[in-house]
């Protein structure tokens, strides 16, 4: 065995970050493992045994507040060893779920689970995250805390019923103003600086007389995860996002959902996770790799590690898959391959963003067989200035990110690469790849070990070094 296969498989099976920016694997090294890790991440298998939800008092209908009869029914599979919680076909209404172990919360072709658009369903309040800094805050929508073989599954509809006169006024910019007529209060600086401060997590209370909106489906503390078929619509912040869960699979997802800070999915600080063949539209990044933010991500100390992501489709968004910018604990050893973006709402393809406030490192990303038809910016963007910019004491390191067989038919640029002086971003290597229809010249500041083999932009071989 090589020792760069050697390196690969001591990363990615012991979580060790490397310590040397030429450590990582080569492409094909890293490649080589990639069945190996595949087959680490399976999904979980339920009892074939159903509790539908109408058994339990649910019935279809806006006068009808099923949100209890869900719970019962939940309660019920979970004594029984698990199984499915089915809905029906219909319309059912409801407050916040929380799953429980074994248990396959299946929503049935024709059905449609709305979530009532009152903050007050999603108390009491519970541990999570909000943009990467933990708190006590308003249920998600399907929650669950330290369980494991979950799933939420079928050919349903999860709607979210968020608009303007609801969850999407609560951006820190306020731009439609509240329904309420509060006035703005910046929960998110508050808690920002809470974290900073080392505020004690139980102390971190928000939820009601607040302002931090809920994500939509978020196994916390959890393994073994399945988020499979479902459609995803008027979601009030990230549809899916897995934390500080290993083992999860979210595949056949379909995401259509354009309110503020909408991203697709978003796992943060989880470990070996598989996203496949899923459809993005969204009002954010479509795919967001994360790790926690600032002091309070350092603190926690969990990165993200192990990510597939195979045979996706990104409409707009702001980024097609992105990692950061709350990335504090570290990416690490993430795979895509075999996805399609395009749309004149996409603005990046491949995005990674940090700053002097975040730090952390990015490594060891592997890009191939990717098909990107029109964005409205870059194909890669690896920005250290987003935000908070140089305003911080963290030195970011972005390093060993390789990128093959990756085509574009439009962009405004094909590389936007901005580093800080005292830290570059290294080793980043093109390989058989064809940009076309490209307005602007490359933006290349800061970067050590750009390499490009078999790159052509606008038809004209792009030599290496740059």
């Amino acid at each position: 065995m090589t020792q760069d296969r050697r390196t690969f498989l001591y990363a990615a099976a012991a979580g060790i970050l490397t310590t040397r920016a030429d450590a990582a694997p080569s492409q094909a090294a890293a490649w080589d493992q990639f069945p190996q890790l595949l087959a680490r991440i399976k999904p979980p298998v339920f009892a074939k045994r159903d509790f539908e939800i109408v058994k339990y008092g649910a019935a279809a209908g806006e006068a009808h507040d099923c949100t209890g009869a869900i719970a019962q029914a939940i309660d019920a599979c979970s004594r029984a060893g698990g199984g499915r919680v089915v809905v029906p076909a219909g319309i059912f209404y409801t407050g916040a779920i929380h799953l429980k172990s074994n248990v396959n919360l299946y929503v049935s072709a024709g059905a449609t689970l709305r979530f009532i658009a009152d903050p007050k369903k999603y108390l009491p309040v519970v541990f999570t995250r909000f943009e990467g800094t933990e708190l006590m805050n308003y249920s998600p929508f399907i929650y669950a805390d330290s369980q494991e073989n979950l799933g939420v599954a079928g050919e349903g509809t999860l709607d979210g019923q968020c608009n303007r006169a609801n969850w999407w006024s609560w951006t820190t910019a306020n731009p439609w103003g509240r329904p309420d007529g509060a006035p703005p209060v910046n929960d998110r600086t508050i808690l920002t600086d809470m974290g900073e401060k080392d505020v004690p997590v139980a102390q971190r209370v928000f939820g009601e007389g607040h302002y931090l909106r809920p994500v939509f489906i978020q196994p916390c503390r959890s393994r073994n995860i399945l988020i499979d078929g479902v459609s995803i619509i008027n979601s009030p912040m990230y549809e899916l996002n897995p934390l500080y869960c290993t083992n999860v699979t979210m595949r056949n997802v379909k995401i259509d959902s354009h309110g503020p800070n909408n991203d697709g999915c978003d796992p943060d600080s989880c470990k070996d996770v598989l996203v496949e063949n899923c459809s993005f539209s969204t009002g954010d990044d479509c795919i967001a790799i994360k790790a926690g933010r600032n002091r309070d991500g350092r603190r926690v100390a969990s990165p993200t590690e192990n990510v597939i992501i195979r045979n996706c489709e990104m409409k707009d968004g702001h980024g097609g898959v992105t990692i950061g910018s709350e990335m504090s604990a570290g990416v690490r050893n993430v795979f895509v391959e075999n996805c399609r973006l395009n749309s004149p709402n996409l603005n990046e393809a491949l995005r990674f963003k940090t700053n002097a406030m975040r730090g952390g490192i990015i490594e060891n990303v592997y890009f191939r067989n990717i098909t990107i038809g029109e964005v409205s910016d870059a194909i890669l963007q690896v920005d250290f200035f987003y935000q908070e910019g140089q305003k911080g004491s963290e030195h970011p390191v972005v390093r060993n990110i390789d990128i093959r067989d990756v085509t574009s038919r439009k962009s405004k640029y094909a590389l936007q690469l901005r580093g800080f002086p005292d830290a570059p971003m290294n080793n980043i290597h093109f390989e058989r790849c064809a940009f076309e229809n490209v307005a602007n010249a490359d933006i290349v500041e800061n970067v050590r070990g750009l390499t490009r083999t078999d790159v052509r932009i606008n038809g004209k071989v792009v030599q290496s070094p740059a």
